[in-house]
Formats: C-alpha cells, sequence, structure tokens
C-alpha cells in the first residue's frame, strides 16, 4: 500500500521536511566516549509529510511497514507501543516540553534500509523534528533539535546511542565531512576531495542498537574509563597504551579501539585537508581492523564484504560503518568509477555469502 496524505487523512499536508541518512567515515564507538567522528549525509533521507490538528491526537503511517490505517496515540500521556512509532512518539515526547500543544497527522517515506547502520532511525527522529518544529513554530536550531533527537532515542525509545547520528542527520551535507567532538559539540564541515569518491554497501545483515552487545561494548568502555581513573576514553591518548595493556580483557582492546580510532580521525581529516587519499584509505583499513579484533562489532558477512571491496582496483579502503553486528560498509573509490567497483564488489560478495549485498551509494534510482 502507497496511500498519499489525502487519501489517509482526507486533508492535504500543511508542512513537508526531510533528513538524511549518514555515513560515517571514520570514528566508531567514540562518540558515547566524548571523541571525534567524522560523518557525512547521505543521498537517502526520510521525508515526513505532516498537519496540525485542532485536538492532541496523534495519526502517524508510514509507506515501509505496510500497514493499511494510520497508528494513533494522544500527546497526554504518551506511551510506548515497541514498534516503529516508538521513534515518533519519543520525539513528540521530548518536544511537549519546547511548546508542542496540538496533536498533527503525518505520513512517512524512507529510503534508508532499515538496521544498516546508515541512521534510519536518527533521520526519522530529525525529520519529524523539522516538521513539528515548523507545524508549531517552536524555537529550535539544528544543534538542539539533534540533541533532543538523542534525548528521544535514549530516554524513550531506549537506545543507548550517542550524539553522532542525530548530529550528522541534523547538520551534515553530502559535499563534506561533519568533523565533531562530542565532548564540546563543536564541529565543522571538511570537504571531500573531488578526486575520491564513497562508495556505501549494505551487507544485507540487520543489526539493532536497542539490545545486545552495543549496550555492552559501552559499558565495557565505562569500566576501562574508571579502572583508568578518568571521565571518558576520551582523556586517553596514544602515549597511554601501555596503560591499557595492563587492563583485563577485553577492556585493554576496547580502550585500546577507541583511544586509536580517536587518533585515526584526527589524521583522516588531516589527509582529507591535503587531498591525500591513499593516507585516508589506509587509515580506513585501520580502522576496519580494530573494530574487528579489538572492538569485535564486525561479522565474518562484513569482514568478507570489506575483503571484496578491497580486491577491486580503484579502492583505496573499506571498512565497517555504523555501529556494527552487521549493517553496511564505506569505501574510499577512484571518482567516477562508483557504480563499476559497487557492482563488481557486490557480484564478487553475492557469489561467496547467503546475504545478499546491495549498493546504496552512488544512489540507484529512488522508489516511488
Amino acid at each position: 500500500m502507497n496511500a498519499t496524505f489525502t487519501d489517509l487523512f482526507d486533508t492535504l499536508p500543511a508542512v513537508t521536511a526531510s533528513a538524511p541518512g549518514r555515513v560515517n567515515l571514520i570514528g566508531e564507538h567514540t562518540d558515547y566516549n566524548d571523541g571525534f567522528v567524522l560523518p557525512a549525509a547521505l543521498p537517502l533521507g526520510t521525508s515526513v509529510e505532516l498537519a496540525a490538528r485542532a485536538d492532541v491526537t496523534v495519526r502517524v503511517w508510514s509507506r515501509e511497514f505496510h500497514q493499511e490505517e494510520p497508528q494513533t496515540f494522544s500527546l497526554d500521556g504518551i506511551t510506548h507501543a515497541h514498534d516503529w512509532t516508538d521513534y515518533v512518539r519519543g520525539m513528540a515526547w521530548v518536544l511537549v516540553e519546547s511548546g508542542l500543544k496540538q496533536g498533527f497527522d503525518a505520513r512517512i517515506a524512507s529510503e534508508i534500509p532499515v538496521g544498516s547502520g546508515l541512521s534510519s532511525s536518527a533521520a526519522l527522529l530529525i525529520a519529524v523534528g523539522r516538521a513539528l518544529r515548523a507545524a508549531a513554530g517552536l524555537a529550535i536550531d539544528d544543534l538542539q533539535l539533534a540533541q533532543l533527537a538523542r534525548k528521544a532515542e535514549t530516554d524513550f525509545v531506549g537506545a543507548p546511542v550517542g550524539i553522532m547520528d542525530q548530529m550528522a542527520c541534523s547538520l551534515a551535507d553530502e559535499s563534506s565531512a561533519l568533523f565533531i567532538d562530542t565532548r564540546s559539540l563543536r564541529y565543522e564541515r571538511v570537504a571531500l576531495p573531488r578526486t575520491g569518491a564513497l562508495l556505501v554497501i549494505d551487507s544485507g545483515v540487520r543489526h539493532s542498537h536497542v539490545i545486545g552487545e552495543y549496550r555492552t561494548r559501552r559499558e565495557e568502555c565505562a569500566r576501562a574509563a574508571a579502572a583508568l581513573g578518568v571521565k571518558s576514553l576520551r582523556e586517553v591518548g596514544e602515549a597511554d597504551l601501555t596503560a591499557l595493556a595492563s587492563l583485563p580483557e577485553p577492556l585493554n582492546r576496547r580502550a585500546r579501539h577507541v583511544v586509536t580510532e580517536n587518533a585515526r580521525v584526527l589524521a583522516t581529516v588531516a589527509a582529507l585537508r591535503t587531498g591525500d587519499l591513499i593516507e585516508v584509505g589506509r587509515l580506513f583499513d585501520a580502522s576496519h581492523a580494530s573494530m574487528r579484533d579489538d572492538f569485535q562489532v564486525s561479522t565474518p558477512a562484513v569482514d568478507a564484504l570489506v575483503a571484496a571491496a578491497k580486491s577491486v582496483r580503484g579502492v583505496y579502503g573499506a571498512r565497517l560503518t555504523g555501529g556494527g553486528f552487521g549493517g553496511a560498509i564505506v569505501a574510499l573509490t577512484e571518482a567516477g568509477r562508483g557504480n563499476e567497483i559497487g557492482d563488481a564488489v557486490v557480484n564478487r560478495h553475492n557469489r561467496q555469502l547467503p546475504h545478499p549485498a546491495t549498493v546504496i551509494v552512488p544512489a540507484r534510482a529512488p522508489r516511488r
């Protein structure tokens, strides 16, 4: 079913808003450790058509979840549904404190594969937030919107995420990387060299931040920081690697990943500024090895996809992107060869493994 807004709600939308997905170039599992990250916006996103109501009822429908009728809740006492609408409910929940008083009808459509590690949830939160900001005339800037979206995801949905995804979906663009210091929330845009291009491939292995190993990794990082006597692993540098080695397993490796990953983000920013794509590719490769061996968030299918990418001529480097345990990879390639290289990587990978990989960027023709 692909109903229009008028089909669903018997009126026209008053506001249309959207937010992109994000691909993290480097800086994985560093955001909740007060570290550095380097995401960029995807050419795929989530859009929201919305109209305010005269009461406090909310009706919401998504093209991607094949429902016949909109789901309904009230701004008075928002409760969990334990499904995708919790992201809409959570965003409404945090915005009530910012002055949201009227209910709304909303139609949602997304091009971002759910569970791909490309921030489909953060894009949904930001798109809904932008639509409600416009409809209700809320005085919230883009950074504040990202902070509210993170609160919705952590405090309402229950996903223990850092701030990177929400900031990227709210502030990033496709022509540059967004260099973020997650401790101060300072950010700057770093131009992506025109001699290179990003290739993003979905492994076909789904993941979730709400449960399981992602939460465990956060807890392990907190324990490592406590054992080192620091507030967060951001306070530890590469000069302290010997001290990290004295931590018990696996805290030593978890901390080593975070510390070296922060250094790789800084090195990647420097390399991008000088157009050194060979060095960026080397840093991508080192980051993936660290995620695989020290942080242990990769999977055999993702490792095989990274290996397939690195075996194709024209690829400078490749790595798992996102929280891990499935999801997508990002590769840096020669400019103008994204489609050719992407097809070669996917064909090589799909001959060997049961999970079919698909090219996300360069984007194919959009869904209608």
